[in-house]
């Protein structure tokens, strides 16, 4: 039987429609995150006490990101973690598995996911210079890495070890871009409303994050999301984005990120995502390639 996951504890959150996150005011379109879907995923982890010192956050944060991307019309088998287990898993032996007679499936699917090497608990990148663990990742073989999401959280000890936390994401993102030029990279940085007690830490949060995304060959986009919950009397978590300058949004980082990736690859990649977000039918196959006229006329 193969070990439990962390991701485990969000399953049930996540077996919901897949709805568009797209509103079209006067033509323009506006991504709208689900925020309460976020708000219930790390109010599981603090609820069991396990919100500090433990992976079980940070993992409900990109159960979150990916979901957000499976609204946004990206092929579920292409974004880790999945939304069901295994969490990462290539595209080409999802569709193996999906091929296979019924009476098959179940057993494959069990045999895979007790091999870490066809199918790990986390996805690890090559960057220039090292392996980086892939929060969230859309990737598939033929493309390699396209959008990658890099997510950091603090709950306490701000002026502790904020500067650490951008030190990091800053060497984090050279590395990635050292090796992959056209993906589209974020970074969301999840902070406790706590940290409004300390105004220079604040301050300082939203000027790092800004900064993340100056150079050309950092991220593409980067967001802060602020929580606020009670200890002594936990009763859920509210997320007010209102509290957040506009430009450092969860909506912005993933209108950004979507724009970026299909910018950088053909129109006939991703075709559902952009029938989603321009609200109008491609006549297009998805990766169908045109064939070149020397090739026809052979």
């Amino acid at each position: 039987m193969a070990r439990a996951e962390a991701s485990d504890d969000y399953q049930s959150l996540l077996d919901r429609p897949l709805t568009s996150p797209w509103e079209h005011l006067a033509g323009t379109p506006r991504y709208r995150p689900d925020l309460s879907l976020l708000q219930d995923l790390v109010a599981i982890p603090i609820r069991a006490g396990q919100a500090q010192n433990t992976g079980r956050f940070a993992k409900a944060i990109d159960a979150w990101c990916a979901h957000e991307l499976r609204r946004a019309g990206f092929d579920p088998d292409e974004v880790w973690p999945r939304a069901s287990r295994p969490r990462v898993l290539p595209r080409e032996v999802a569709l193996l598995l999906k091929s296979l007679p019924r009476n098959l499936r179940q057993p494959v699917l069990d045999q895979v996911l007790r091999n870490p090497a066809v199918a790990p608990a986390e996805a690890r990148v090559l960057g220039r210079v090292f392996l980086k663990q892939a929060d969230v990742l859309i990737a598939q073989w033929s493309r390699g890495a396209e959008l990658l999401i890099s997510t950091k959280s603090q709950l306490s000890s701000y002026a502790k070890n904020l500067r650490n936390r951008f030190e990091e994401s800053y060497g984090d993102a050279k590395n990635l871009r050292g090796r992959f030029p056209l993906l589209s990279l974020g970074f969301l940085y999840f902070l406790r409303s706590t940290v409004s007690e300390e105004p220079s830490s604040w301050e300082l949060a939203l000027d790092m994050l800004r900064k993340l995304r100056e150079e050309p060959d950092v991220y593409d986009a980067t967001a802060l999301v602020v929580g606020e919950w009670d200890d002594a009397n936990f009763q859920g978590v509210m997320i007010d984005q209102t509290l957040v300058p506009e430009d450092l949004r969860a909506d912005r980082l993933m209108e950004t990120l979507i724009g970026r990736i299909l910018e950088r690859t053909p129109v006939h990649f991703h075709v559902h995502v952009r029938e989603l977000r321009d609200q109008r039918e491609l006549p297009l196959e998805e990766g169908a390639q045109p064939v070149p006229e020397d090739e026809e006329d052979g």
